[in-house]
């Protein structure tokens, strides 16, 4: 039997439909309307109004009483901390990280891969007025963040080269710029961490540094995003690396890693 006629074997209609459902809603930023919902589906709105009164009957959906309009409710972020690893992870590097915002003045977050992208797992905020968060949930290319290109430095062989092959960008560039990238991973991964501009915002400078061992069992990364002016100096340069590394360290010895 081949995999497709397995997969239409088992399949379960209701089942693909509500996840279907979950996931557009994930990347709407406004509720959506059945109509709407079914628009961005591909399906008739007939088909899913079963399957959106069960999510919100569940908890998963929430549905405005003036418009109608569906958004999510925070049933699937609580279900996800709850997922023993991550949960293990932000009860560990929680109160190190909120005690470096407090020492540095400036937010951070923690990040890992995630279907070969950067996702943000923790943050924690500065109190001073101004500085740069980073939301939990966020997800990036992981070529075009400082923590990505940490993590993929620190990343077996073979999770290395399935994101590359995954980055169009990576495929679109000659031999001799993914050379280039290669010794800036073989770089990153002696020195354990990066310090370089923000590729996506001007006037942002980020700083990342290894969680854990290279390949090992947790490899994630501890990053500082600020404004470039907070650290023009050597120093302040020399200082932010010092404590964020130090910070790292003492997540991952307190994981085990």
């Amino acid at each position: 039997m081949t995999q497709k006629a397995t997969e239409n074997k088992y399949a379960v209609p209701a089942l693909d439909k509500g996840l279907d459902i979950l996931e557009y809603l994930t990347t709407q930023e406004i509720p959506k309307s059945q109509t709407e919902i079914a628009h961005g589906l591909g399906r008739k709105p007939n088909e899913i109004y079963r399957v959106l009164v069960g999510l919100e009957a569940r908890g998963y959906l929430i549905r405005d009483e003036l418009s109608g309009r569906f958004s999510l409710s925070l049933k699937l972020y609580n279900l996800s901390r709850s997922i023993s690893p991550i949960d293990r992870l932000r009860q560990t590097a929680l109160p190190h990280m909120e005690d470096l915002a407090v020492r540095i003045g400036q937010s951070c977050h923690l990040s890992m891969l995630y279907q070969s992208q950067t996702m943000v797992i923790i943050q924690a905020r500065s109190q001073v007025p101004v500085s740069i968060n980073i939301a939990e949930g966020s997800v990036f290319s992981t070529l075009q963040t400082t923590s990505g290109l940490v993590l993929l430095a620190n990343s077996n062989d073979e999770v290395r080269e399935m994101i590359l092959q995954r980055e169009k960008s990576f495929q679109r560039q000659n031999k001799q710029k993914k050379q280039a990238l290669y010794q800036q991973l073989e770089n990153i991964r002696a020195d354990g961490f990066l310090l370089a501009d923000n590729q996506t915002t001007e006037g942002v400078c980020d700083l990342a540094a290894l969680i854990g061992q290279p390949e090992g069992k947790v490899v994630a990364s501890l990053a500082v995003s600020s404004l470039k002016s907070r650290v023009s100096s050597t120093s302040l340069q020399d200082k932010m690396i010092k404590e964020v590394k130090k910070t790292a360290q003492k997540i991952a010895q307190q994981l085990g890693c």
